[in-house]
């Protein structure tokens, strides 16, 4: 490879917050990266992230050239949770074996038995068009590359970065739209809410939430209609593109990438991007365009299903935020008070959202929310 191609920028938020770890407090991941540079100062990290623990920085670019390269090394972070169900092991051997497939995704390669991703400066498209603003033209086209080409890839061509991981593959046909939306529900009920039941149960309670909150979401799942499998992005969210210095879109963080229905990737999507209504429409024909080019018969019976993935979505955040934002809360005996008001009113909007598809009940207030947290740092105050 005579030259990488661009890809991950860093927030300028990120680079402005990180500060550099005592030696006595370095993670693992910190080390690793620290070993790679003449000067630890050159790390900037870690950069925000859920899953990864990353760090960035720049190594000579080689062959006599006095320029510099900056890179990133990512580590998964120790005791996560993982709200999403996983399909591939390695988040790296799949972007590996998709060079050439995707346009615009970050390149890898081993150094010193680290796994570097390219790096470049930029922007994450959050801070150039933030929720309620509609893609420019030039990012909607490059947005219905990447569906086309998700569609393209060859399953067979990643058959050999799966393993006896979550995410195994399901017997049966490929293209079980039912089965696939059943397997998501089936996750999220025994992976999400029943594992962390035995801590948060009194919390989901007091909030509304019941056993059988999915059982609507089943019914209405039943009968989706068949379309073919394909490469999913599973996590099509503003900061996972990166806009670089010529416009371009960058699209990284793989690790939820799955096999399944392709739908399912259009209504990730419009969930978590908060388009303004007339734009979802425009992104949803952009994507019917796109998946039908690479591969027809991907977007039948679309219209009458997305509304039924875009509920689950709805779904799976309530569970997903109410734990999320236990943990932001906390790790004190009570929670951050400062931080609780805003809180409660996210879960609020979260909960109205997901009402009808979890059959609730009612929706509390922001101050019935704010007293459930209370209430649940009050049960679970160390002794």
């Amino acid at each position: 490879m005579t030259a990488l191609p661009v890809s991950v920028a860093a927030q300028p938020s990120d680079r402005a917050a990180a500060g550099q770890v005592p030696a006595a407090r370095a993670s693992e991941a910190r080390i690793r990266a620290a070993a790679l540079v003449p000067d630890e100062s050159l790390l900037v990290g870690p950069l925000k992230g859920y899953h990864h623990e990353t760090y960035a920085f720049p190594l000579p670019a080689g062959g006599g050239s006095t320029a510099q390269t900056w890179w990133k090394c990512r580590d998964p972070r120790a005791g996560l949770f993982w709200f999403d169900l996983r399909w591939f092991p390695s988040e790296k051997e799949l972007v590996r074996a998709l060079q050439g497939c995707i346009t615009r995704i970050p390149a890898v390669v081993e150094r010193e038995t680290v796994s570097l991703y390219t790096f470049i400066e930029g922007r994450t498209l959050g801070e150039i068009c933030p929720p309620g603003r509609p893609l420019s033209t030039r990012h909607a086209r490059q947005l219905g590359l990447l569906f086309h080409e998700l569609v393209s890839v060859d399953p067979d061509r990643i058959s050999g970065t799966d393993g006896p991981g979550q995410g195994r593959r399901p017997e049966g046909p490929g293209d079980d739209s039912t089965a696939f939306l059943m397997r998501l529900i089936h996750f999220t009920e025994h992976q999400v809410y029943r594992r962390h039941a035995p801590r948060y149960g009194s919390l989901f309670r007091e909030l509304g939430l019941r056993d059988d909150g999915l059982d609507r979401l089943r019914r209405a799942g039943d009968g989706l209609t068949p379309r073919p499998f394909a490469l999913i992005h599973g996590d099509l969210h503003r900061e996972n593109f990166i806009v670089d210095p010529d416009g371009d879109l960058w699209t990284i963080d793989w690790e939820l990438a799955m096999v399944g229905d392709p739908l399912y990737d259009l209504a990730t999507h419009l969930h978590l991007m908060r388009y303004p209504a007339v734009e979802q429409g425009r992104i949803a024909a952009i994507w019917r365009d796109a998946v039908e080019c690479a591969r027809p018969g991907s977007s039948d019976g679309w219209e009458r299903d997305l509304p039924v993935l875009l509920a689950y979505k709805r779904a799976q955040s309530v569970y997903t935020d109410v734990i999320r934002t236990a943990l932001a809360l906390g790790p004190g005996p009570e929670p951050q008070w400062r931080l609780l008001s805003q809180a409660a009113r996210r879960i609020r909007k979260v909960l109205a959202a997901a009402a009808e598809p979890l059959g609730l009940p009612g929706v509390p207030t922001v101050q019935e929310v704010v007293g459930a947290y209370v209430h649940w740092f009050a049960a679970h105050r160390p002794a």
